[in-house]
Parts: structure tokens; sequence; C-alpha cells
């Protein structure tokens, strides 16, 4: 991985083959076109994956009939003020209101559960946010919720109920993070997705930096969240 300037935290895991995905989904796969080995003048691959994998955000057309897609999501939503918060939980559990372990101080929430900590070994047993959770953040302002787990719904489940309560309540949604080794505290999350026309999700290259104010323009909960107004 690229050396990365003090206070910086690149909370993407790495897109390999063997990156694990739900299964039934498309894993990552580079087929080589050209290559300076067959005597080409370039090299060139093709991709085909899942837009599910590793670090990756959700559109509302993945879980809505008829919703947008996530070329049509508000960007500002992807960047700007971030809390990361360790939440202790037994393994498997949907996140409670409880179980946060203080107040939320930002407009983006990223939960740190350490229940999927290898993201080469795929697990059904992953941590994922409670219905009551949703409402409780978007009750408070927050735009943007991350977990460091492949979905914000159990990976066994039939009824999607923390993603029909994202819906509800209009939030971005960040799944697949990377949080080993973040500290809790607040910082400035950078991890816009690409512009996939009717796409049902996006791989970002997620960042946390040190904070950087002037890039806020969401109002949301606590003084993390004060330099700029609500828009989008």
């Amino acid at each position: 991985m690229a050396e990365l300037p003090a206070g910086w935290y690149d909370v993407s895991p790495p897109i390999s083959p063997a990156t694990a995905v739900f299964p039934g989904d498309a894993g990552f796969a580079a087929l080589v076109q050209m290559s300076f080995e067959r005597g080409d003048a370039l090299r060139l691959t093709t991709w085909t994956t899942t837009p599910h994998v590793g670090a990756h955000a959700d559109a509302p057309c993945h879980y809505a009939p008829a919703a947008a897609g996530i070329d049509e999501r508000p960007l500002q939503r992807y960047v700007g003020n971030a809390q990361v918060l360790r939440v202790h939980t037994r393994q498997g559990d949907r996140i409670a209101p409880a179980d946060l372990p203080r107040p939320v101080e930002a407009p983006r929430v990223l939960l740190r559960t350490d229940s999927f900590a290898d993201p080469e070994t795929w697990r059904d047993d992953f941590c994922s946010l409670s219905e009551e959770l949703v409402e409780h953040l978007a009750a408070q302002g927050v735009v943007l919720i991350g977990l460091d787990t492949p979905s914000v719904d159990p990976g066994p489940a039939k009824q999607l109920v923390a993603h029909a309560a994202v819906h509800r309540a209009d939030l971005a949604i960040l799944e697949g993070l990377d949080l080993r080794g973040v500290p809790d505290g607040l910082y400035t999350l950078l991890a816009l997705p690409l512009r996939v026309v009717g796409g049902d999700a996006s791989p970002v290259r997620a960042l946390l930096v040190p904070r950087q104010p002037g890039l806020e323009t969401v109002a949301g909960p606590g003084p993390a969240a004060m330099d700029g107004g609500r828009s989008g």
C-alpha cells in the first residue's frame, strides 16, 4: 500500500480476486487483453465484478424500486466531517442506539465492529444495523452511515429492514469499510462513488484525514458539523 501522510487512514480494503463478496455475486476478476509480455505496446485489462465489492456506496435503487441510481446521489454526503465510533456488540448482533459509546458529533458516522475482520474470508455472522439505530441517527441530522461489514443488514436476512429505514430517511450508506487501527474520533471523510449511470452501487476509495472544516456543506449533530448549511 502507498505510504500515507501522518494522520491519514485508508479505510478501503484491497480489491483483488481474493476479496470476499456475497455468495452468488461476481467477485473481482481481471482479464488481460494486451500485455508487454505478449509484445504489445501497453497493458490493457477488462474487469468484471459486482459493484458491491470492498468499500462501496449503495444506491437507493439497490433496495427500493424506481429509486435513484448511484450517479444521482448528492456527492456532498460522501465528503465532510465524520465520526468513527467503536461499538462493542456480540458477533452477529444488530447495533442498537444503546450500543453507541458516546454522543454523535458529526453528520457522518462510521461504526467499527471488527466483526468482519478478514476481507478475504466470507462469514455470515457480521454485525449490522437495527432499524431503531438508523432512525436514531437520522433524527440527529446524520446523512451517512458507514460500517465495516458487507451490509447494513445481516448476511442471511430476507427482510432488509435496515436498508428500508435508510431509504425512508434518505441516508447515504457505505459498506465494507476497513476501520481496523482507526482510533475513535473526528475526521474528514472522502469517499466519492463513481458516476455509473443507474448503478445500484459503486466501489469507493475511502479516506479519513484530519478535519478540513472548509469542506463541510452539511449541517448535522455536534460542533463538528457547523461549518455550513444543510444541502442535499
